[in-house]
This record gives C-alpha cells, sequence and structure tokens, in this order.
C-alpha cells in the first residue's frame, strides 16, 4: 500500500504563489506514474498536471499550463507542484494521487486510472 500525504496549502492573494508537496510512504513510488488534481466547492474532480516515473515528462491542464509546474524527487518519494500566478478560480482542494506505472512514460489524466490518494490540502486564492 501507498499512503500520500498533501500539504502547503492555505490562502493566498491573487498573483501569490504556493508550492505543494505530496509525501509519499508505505513503499517507494519511483516506478509510479503521479499526478495533482483539484476539486471545488460544487465541481467535479479535475485534472490539474501529472508527471512520469522518472519526472522527465509532464503534461498540464490548459488552465494551469504556463503557471504551474510539477517535478518529483524520487529519492525523497515526494512530488511538488510549485503553483504561481494564482487565480480564484484555483481555489479548490488538491489532491495528489499515484498509479502504478505500466510504461515509463506514461502520462494519466483522469482520475479513476490512479491507485492511491491523498486526503487533500486546501488551496484559497483571494482577489
Amino acid at each position: 500500500q501507498v499512503q500520500l500525504v498533501e500539504s502547503g496549502g492555505g490562502l493566498v492573494q491573487a498573483g501569490g504563489s504556493l508550492r505543494l508537496s505530496c509525501a509519499a510512504s508505505g513503499r517507494t513510488v519511483s516506478n509510479y506514474g503521479m499526478g495533482w488534481f483539484r476539486q471545488a466547492p460544487g465541481k467535479e474532480r479535475e485534472f490539474v498536471a501529472a508527471i512520469s516515473w522518472s519526472g522527465s515528462h509532464t503534461t498540464y491542464a490548459d488552465s494551469v499550463k504556463g503557471r504551474c509546474t510539477i517535478s518529483r524527487d524520487n529519492a525523497k518519494n515526494t512530488m511538488y507542484l510549485q503553483m504561481n500566478s494564482l487565480k480564484p478560480e484555483d481555489t479548490a482542494v488538491y489532491y495528489c494521487a499515484a498509479r502504478l506505472g505500466r510504461s515509463l512514460y506514461e502520462l494519466k489524466i483522469v482520475p479513476t486510472d490512479y491507485d492511491y490518494w491523498g486526503q487533500g490540502t486546501q488551496v484559497t486564492v483571494s482577489s
């Protein structure tokens, strides 16, 4: 089993930045694809960013492209999401997810493709 714990959320003004972390435990996730999703009140969970095993491949939702950077440090069993130029519409609970990799470069953007989830961290962006 893999346990995921997010941290780094909080309240920030529009235009500000936050860095989310996702710490994995239970087993190494170096061969797991990982991703970030978010869910705003009354809305479905939506894809934010995904990263491959080694971190060499990434993909982003159009809504965050150019403002967010996903990365991972397999030595620390941790994934990150650097978010810049935050907007009020970025307000949501942010979840990290992990999927035992089937191929080295795969990137998954559908929530049901992931095997493990964290509890989420709240990000609130004030206008």
